[in-house]
C-alpha cells in the first residue's frame, strides 16, 4: 500500500468511526442543529421538484433525501450505522453503504444530485466530482451546501459544549474553491448564494434572519452555509433539432411578408408559428396569404382567443412541433437574421435559456424612448439581484429555450400562478426556479417600421414594479 493510500485509509476509518458514533448518539439527542436542518430542507425542497430521480451523497439518516419526495431516491453513506437507521426510517428509498469516492456500483442517471455538508468532510473533493459525470444526464442539477469559515470557531465551541455535532478537521472550501475544482471535472456553477444566518429555534427571529436578512448585505457575509447550484458542462447538440419560431402578431399586417423573407432556416428546419391576436387591421388575412405564397416554409396560423402577448406565446408553444422554441416579435425590432446566434448559443450548450439584450449596443433613433430605457436599466439590476443570475433586459421579446424545458416550466407554473400579462416573466421566473442557466445575448435594437407599439409606458411600468415584489416573495425571500 502506498503512503497516499495508507493516509486515505486512515482518514476514512477515523471518519467512519466518528459518524457511526454520531449516528448512535442521535437516537436520543439532536442538539441545536434541528433548526439548521429544517432550513436546509426548505431550501432543497425549493430547488428540487417532487417526482425526480435524486441521488444524495453523504445522506446520513436519509431525512433530506426523503423530504424532496423523489420518484427514485438513492442515498449513499459510508457509515453503516447511518445507513441502518435510514433504511428503517425511509423504507421506500434505496440506501447504499459505500464511499463517495467509489460510486461504480451506483446506476444512474439522476435528475438531481445532492451533497449537503459533505465536501467539508471528504478526502479528495475533485475525485468525488469526477465520479459524478457517469451519473448525470445533460439536464442534471448538482446542489451543494458547505459550511462558511466565518463559523469555524462558533461550530468548534458548540461541539465542545455538546450543543452541536462535534466536527473533525474540515476542508473549509470557499465557493470559489469549489467552483475551480468542479471546473476541472467539466461541471459549471449556475448560481451561488448563502443561507442560515440564525440556526437556532426562535421562530420569529429565525424567520426574519434566514428568509430576509440573510439575503442582504452585510448580514449575508455571516451566513452559516454556502450554496452552489451547478450543472454538467454540456456538449453540442449532435443531431440538428427542428426549430419553431413563435410570432405573436397584433396589427402587424405590414411586417408579415418581411418575416417570411428574412427568417432563416436553422437546425433540421424552421417552422414559423403565427398567433394572431385581435388585430384591427387585416393581419390574419395577410398571414394566410403569405403562407399560401410560401409552401416551401413550414408554417402555422392560429387565432388567439385569450388576451395579451403571454397568452399568445403560450398558445404558440403548445402548437409548436420543434424541439427548440424561439420567440420573435412581429415588429422585427430585433432582426430575424440574429436568430441563428440564439440557436448556436443553445445548441452549443452555452446556456439553457437564451435572452436577448437590447441595452448593450447603441439603438437606432426612436427605437426606445428615454424613460423606457431608464426603466429597463433599473429592472435589469433589480431582477439580476432577485434571480441570482445576470439578466440585463427582461422585456426583450426574443427568448430561446428547449421545448422540454418549457414543458417543465409549464408543469411547475402552479408555484407562480397566472400572474404575467407579458409572458416574459412567466418564462424567466420559471427558468430561474428550475435552475436553468440564463445567458444574455446582445442584439442591435431597431426602430419599428410599421404600426405602433403595444407597450403603455406608465401602466406597464407599474406592472413591472408588481413583478419585482412578486419575484421577491416567490424567489428571493423564501
Amino acid at each position: 500500500m502506498t503512503s497516499e493510500n495508507a493516509d486515505f485509509a486512515s482518514y476514512r476509518k477515523a471518519r467512519k468511526n466518528h459518524w457511526d458514533a454520531i449516528a448512535r448518539r442521535m437516537d436520543s439527542w439532536t442538539g441545536w442543529s434541528a433548526a439548521y436542518h429544517e432550513r436546509l430542507t426548505e431550501v432543497y425542497r425549493f430547488w428540487v421538484a417532487p417526482g425526480q430521480r435524486v441521488l444524495e451523497l453523504g445522506c446520513g439518516r436519509g431525512d433530506l433525501l426523503a423530504a424532496v419526495s423523489p420518484s427514485k431516491g438513492v442515498g449513499v453513506d459510508f457509515s453503516s450505522e447511518m445507513i441502518q437507521r435510514a433504511r428503517m426510517k425511509h423504507p421506500g428509498i434505496t440506501f447504499i453503504e459505500a464511499d463517495c469516492h467509489q460510486l461504480h456500483t451506483i446506476e444512474g442517471p439522476f435528475d438531481a444530485i445532492l451533497l449537503s455538508d459533505l465536501v467539508d468532510d471528504i478526502w479528495d473533493v475533485q475525485e468525488v466530482f469526477a465520479q459524478l459525470s457517469r451519473l448525470c444526464h445533460d439536464r442534471t442539477r448538482i446542489l451543494i451546501n458547505s459550511y462558511s469559515r466565518v463559523w469555524e470557531l462558533p461550530l468548534f465551541v458548540a461541539g465542545k459544549l455538546g450543543l452541536a455535532k462535534p466536527k473533525m478537521p474540515q476542508n473549509w472550501l470557499t465557493v470559489e474553491d469549489l467552483s475551480d475544482i468542479m471546473n476541472l471535472e467539466n461541471i459549471e456553477v449556475v448560481r451561488s448564494w448563502h443561507e442560515v444566518l440564525w440556526p437556532l429555534h426562535f421562530p420569529f427571529i429565525a424567520k426574519l434572519c434566514n428568509k430576509f436578512l440573510a439575503r442582504l448585505w452585510p448580514f449575508k457575509l455571516f451566513n452559516l452555509s454556502n450554496f452552489i447550484l451547478a450543472r454538467p458542462k454540456p456538449g453540442r447538440i449532435s443531431a440538428g433539432p427542428l426549430v419553431s419560431v413563435i410570432i405573436a402578431a397584433r396589427n402587424e399586417a405590414g411586417n408579415i411578408a418581411e418575416i417570411f423573407r428574412r427568417t432563416p432556416e436553422m437546425g433540421a428546419g424552421t417552422e414559423i408559428v403565427f398567433v394572431e391576436g385581435h388585430s384591427q387591421d387585416d393581419t390574419y388575412a395577410v398571414i394566410e396569404k403569405e403562407i399560401a405564397k410560401h409552401p416551401e416554409r413550414m408554417s402555422q396560423l392560429h387565432r388567439q382567443t385569450g388576451n395579451g402577448k403571454g397568452d399568445a406565446v403560450r398558445l404558440g408553444f403548445a402548437k409548436a412541433k420543434g424541439d427548440v422554441l424561439m420567440i420573435l416579435d412581429a415588429d422585427m425590432t430585433v432582426p430575424p437574421e440574429d436568430l441563428p446566434r440564439f440557436y448556436e448559443a443553445l445548441a452549443g450548450g452555452k446556456g439553457e435559456f437564451i435572452n436577448g439584450v437590447r441595452l448593450v449596443y447603441p439603438m437606432e433613433a426612436e427605437a426606445m424612448r428615454f424613460f423606457n430605457f431608464l426603466g429597463n436599466k433599473f429592472f435589469s439590476l433589480a431582477f439580476s439581484w432577485l434571480l441570482g443570475q445576470t439578466i440585463k433586459d427582461t422585456l426583450c421579446g426574443t427568448k430561446v429555450l428547449r421545448k422540454n424545458d418549457y414543458e417543465r416550466i409549464a408543469a411547475n407554473r402552479t408555484y407562480f400562478g397566472e400572474f404575467d400579462p407579458f409572458g416574459d416573466y412567466d418564462l424567466i421566473f420559471g427558468a430561474a426556479k428550475l435552475g436553468l442557466k440564463l445567458v444574455d445575448l446582445p442584439v442591435r435594437y431597431r426602430a419599428r417600421t410599421y404600426g405602433a407599439t403595444n407597450i403603455q409606458r406608465w401602466r406597464h411600468g407599474l406592472l413591472l414594479l408588481q413583478m419585482v415584489v412578486f419575484a421577491a416573495k416567490k424567489i428571493k425571500f423564501v
